[in-house]
């Protein structure tokens, strides 16, 4: 194990101090390396390690808080990290390997340029080929040709007039981290986390002694979708935290995606639109202790959802909310995913091939780093709850994670080597048969070394809390 030191691992400082950690904590931080995992032009295997770190680093601060006992030493496998980066390639289930994207979601050349595509979901396709006037039969290569004689941009505000996902390719942004062309998305200068106190004192404080589990007791609604707010409360079920995931009936979610980061966690359906889903939502957030949305700014507002409403319901309670392009500008309120922010803020430039084709990072590493990042804070909001009582808002976002990545995160050295994603695979049953799939890579001394059971049928469990 190497021990950065805190200032010797300005990524780890980074995170942890974004959250409001104690800098001279992470000197309790030590990394095991495997190689150059994650290798890319940009410093994605320090981000990845990095946010980790501050998870594990998080958890361990809220156990000694909760039990009385020194911060538990934190020992980081670089392999266990590169796993679970990509936790969603390494998944079978009853041997099928998932299919990572659809057809129509990708790079396509433009009249002037490239875009980049999204079309996972049935309505986000639907509504990418109307924007272009294309059958909804259309494949791949009326789409590229429909993209080929359009401009970039044309094609991307088109789309997304149309509720769909579509963005321009963006060039490299330059040395002072401004995008390389005018009107391009800036992710530089958006804060990695925010974090603000709420309320007064609600009285609202998690047992304290023998605990077991740093988040045992905790009661998480989680209100996300696709990976980063997943992984986030997926970290929080592997700590111990009761996570209940809602979702509305009228949405589907992909089961594959549901399987990878269902891990340790149920899933149940409400619809808040009806006065008995209301009454049941209702009824467990009266007893809920963090709220995880994953939902961009305003999307939830029209619930009574908005994070200052809910902490003045329920003092002490602590609300994390994520989005994609930040919480302010002109993008705020449009849908993104990691591949889209990675092609609007420049990355797939940087990380473009010899022939300029557009690339992408090694994994979607603006969502998984963001999703352990998120779940540190939640832990470290928690932690602060144990003191003073009073609730939490924490903002998160893919375009702040990139911003960093681009502009402050520090390479460092590699050591070890021989890595085999193997060796940090397991098997466990589950609703959905038998699976292949990642461990977790959050670890201190004393903690978890798996989740309690495989991911449940999505939407199958009751809305009630264990």
């Amino acid at each position: 194990m190497t021990n950065p030191g805190g200032a010797q691992d300005t990524a780890t400082t980074q995170a942890w101090q974004s959250i409001g950690g104690a800098p001279e904590l992470t000197e309790r931080v030590a990394y095991r390396g495997a190689g150059a995992v994650l290798p890319a032009t940009l410093p994605v295997r320090e981000l990845a390690r990095a946010t980790v770190g501050a998870c594990s680093l998080a958890a361990a601060e809220l156990l000694s808080a909760r039990g009385g006992q020194p911060v538990p030493e934190v020992n980081v496998e670089e392999g266990a990290v590169a796993t679970s980066f990509v936790s969603e390639r390494h998944l079978l289930v009853d041997g099928r390997a998932p299919t990572p994207f659809a057809p129509l979601s990708g790079f396509w050349r433009a009249a002037d340029g490239w875009v980049r595509t999204h079309a996972n979901y049935p309505h986000h396709r639907a509504r990418l080929l109307a924007a272009l006037e294309l059958d909804e039969g259309t494949g791949p290569e009326g789409l590229a040709a429909r993209v080929a004689s359009t401009p970039a941009r044309e094609v991307q505000d088109a789309v997304y007039a149309e509720g769909g996902l579509a963005v321009a390719v963006a060039p490299a942004p330059g040395g002072n981290g401004e995008p390389g062309a005018p009107g391009g998305f800036r992710a530089a200068g958006l804060p990695l986390a925010e974090a603000a106190a709420l309320g007064p004192d609600g009285g609202r404080r998690l047992a304290e002694g023998d605990i077991g589990l740093p988040a045992s007791g905790a009661r998480v609604l989680d209100l996300t979708r696709v990976i980063a707010g997943p992984v986030a409360t997926r970290t929080l079920a592997l700590l111990g935290a009761d996570v209940l995931r809602v979702d509305s009936p009228w949405l589907e979610e992909d089961p594959d995606s549901h399987t990878d980061t269902g891990m340790g966690k149920r899933s149940t359906l409400l619809d808040l639109g009806t006065a008995e889903g209301r009454s049941t939502f209702e009824a467990l957030l009266d007893s809920a202790d963090v709220v995880v949305a994953g939902y961009r700014p305003g999307g939830l507002d029209a619930h009574g959802l908005a994070a200052e409403e809910l902490v003045a319901r329920r003092p002490g309670l602590v609300v994390a909310q994520l989005c994609a392009w930040g919480w302010s500008g002109p993008w705020a309120g449009r849908r993104g995913f990691d591949s889209l922010v990675q092609a609007a803020s420049g990355i797939a430039a940087i990380e473009a091939g010899p022939e300029g084709r557009p690339g992408a990072l090694p994994a979607q590493a603006l969502d998984h780093g963001t999703g352990y990042l998120l779940a540190a804070g939640v832990l470290r909001a928690l932690t602060d709850r144990q003191r003073d009582g009073r609730g939490r808002r924490l903002r998160f976002s893919l375009a702040g994670t990139a911003g960093w990545l681009m502009n402050d995160v520090v390479r460092v050295p590699a050591e070890g080597g021989g890595y085999d994603p193997a060796d940090w695979l397991t098997e466990s049953p589950s609703a959905y048969g038998g699976l292949r799939h990642a461990l977790p890579p959050v670890s201190y001394a004393g903690g978890p070394e798996g989740w309690a059971h495989a991911s449940t049928r999505w939407g199958g469990d009751p809305a009630t809390w264990r």
